[in-house]
């Protein structure tokens, strides 16, 4: 059985309902989803995890703060990780933690 991850990213206009692909290989399944806020990246960590995803990495564009809301919503059922940039270029040269 493939180990089930998710990566999530933050970026304007996008419904996570539909800008969502699942890649699927021998050993992963791994699952992209777009998200606009911390909170609906939240909601979108929640479903993954009732899924049945056990990792989690987020884009760049996640702060300390919006890791650590991830890291809550999932409450220990999945393991989550974060990309590192003190500021992201997709989101105005900010990090997520200025935005939201």
């Amino acid at each position: 059985m493939a180990l089930k991850a998710a990566f999530i990213f933050l970026a304007p206009g996008v419904d996570p309902e539909k800008h969502r692909s699942t890649v699927n290989t021998p050993e992963v399944e791994l699952t992209a989803v777009a998200v606009k806020t911390y909170a609906e990246a939240q909601q979108v960590a929640e479903k993954l995890v009732a899924e049945g995803v056990v990792a989690i990495e987020l884009c760049g564009g996640f702060g300390n703060k919006g890791t650590a809301m991830i890291s809550e919503a999932v409450a220990g059922k999945a393991a989550v990780g974060a990309v590192r940039f003190d500021i992201h270029p997709g989101l105005g040269n900010k990090s997520g933690d200025q935005l939201f």
